[in-house]
């Protein structure tokens, strides 16, 4: 007699839940209505082109003297640091007594074509730092960057040590070149040149595919199958047609930056190598002399923490600390243990250094 792993009744019932989950997600999916993100209250204090710098209203009575200005990277939507009010960094920030602001890159268009890194960090960086310190009354403000956002910061600072207080990176990546990077391999291999002079701005669905690609199983095919065990309740069904929503909201990159930024760091790994010059300014990490805080994911797929981790190495500083989250690149963001951790962890670090 052959055992069989499944006996038959065992598959009826399970057909027959997997039918009313089916069921009930459609009746969920009506009732769920429009998903909101990025729900912390701001206003826009600053706009250029097609940027628009914003400030999150203080939840506490007497906020930080020293603003923190948070610099995303130019793929994907920044409201993934405020995605919702139980999953928000930017809220856990305030709370814990942060001046918060946020630059959103907008939706690049065929008038950003040409627009260069030396736009983005030594045009719109500064500007919204200049327009901070004007604000305040101060010389300097604190940065925090996230994955490439964090790699334009390391620039930024080094370019212009004089405006930066303390800086953050999380999830940054500064040595391109680490063994086990997947998607540097594939940024190594690719005809840039060839890609911008034929499309000019790169289509963010395009780079979308690409990232999901590094993990095809479990970013595709199994997170929908696992959709099924969720269909029935609202709230987690909310939560996934948020990271969705996310997900696939990639806007285009300007061509020339994006041609720049793959040559000059994927290509050339020029942040550590030296030779760097961004806009006829010389980049060196060991101009940055600032306390830095580096803040990495030990299942990072896209910035692996070797990539992180270099900085050390590069960094002028002699105040450098590092926090290592165990879990993943999107999960620092959004996991219950982060917002435990990551957010009061950065808060008091940045407070012990005030003046």
């Amino acid at each position: 007699m052959i055992n069989l792993p499944l006996q038959p009744d065992q598959v009826l019932k399970e057909a027959v839940e997997f039918n009313r989950k089916i069921t009930a997600g459609l009746t969920s999916l009506k009732q769920i209505g429009e998903v909101e993100v990025g729900t912390a209250p701001k206003d826009a204090v600053y706009s250029e082109d097609k940027l628009v710098l914003y400030r999150y209203r203080p939840t506490v009575d007497k906020p930080a003297k020293t603003p923190l200005l948070i610099v995303y990277a130019l793929v994907n939507r920044p409201y993934m640091t405020d995605l919702q009010e139980d999953r928000s960094i930017i809220r856990n920030l305030l709370d814990h007594g942060e001046d918060v602001y946020l630059i959103d890159w907008g939706y690049p268009d065929g008038a950003d074509r040409f627009l260069q890194l030396d736009d983005y960090i030594n045009r719109y960086i500064h500007h919204c730092v200049r327009h901070i310190c004007k604000a305040h009354g101060l010389k300097k403000i604190n940065l925090l960057g996230i994955c490439q956002g964090g790699t334009f910061s390391l620039c930024y600072t080094a370019m212009r040590p004089e405006r930066v207080a303390n800086l953050v990176t999380m999830v940054t990546p500064v040595d391109f070149h680490t063994p086990n990077n997947v998607l540097s391999e594939w940024a190594r291999g690719l005809d840039v040149d060839l890609l911008v002079d034929t499309v000019g701005n790169v289509p963010g669905e395009l780079l979308n595919w690409t990232f999901l690609s590094l993990k095809p199983f479990r970013l595709t095919s199994q997170k929908y199958a696992d959709l099924a065990d969720i269909l029935d309740d609202t709230k987690k069904l909310k939560n996934f047609m948020r990271m969705e929503k996310w997900i696939f909201d990639s806007p285009d990159q300007a061509g020339e930056a994006f041609r720049q930024f793959v040559h000059l760091f994927y290509q050339q790994n020029r942040l550590v190598t030296g030779g760097l010059e961004i806009g006829g300014r010389p980049v060196s990490l060991g101009a940055v002399t600032c306390p830095v805080l580096n803040v990495y994911a030990t299942y990072d797929h896209l910035v692996p923490p070797e990539s992180s981790k270099a900085l050390k190495q590069h960094v002028g500083t002699r105040d450098y600390t590092t926090i290592e989250f165990k879990g993943g690149h999107i999960g620092i963001y959004v996991s219950g243990k982060a917002q435990h951790d990551i957010p009061p962890a950065v808060a008091a670090w940045l407070q012990e250094r005030s003046s």
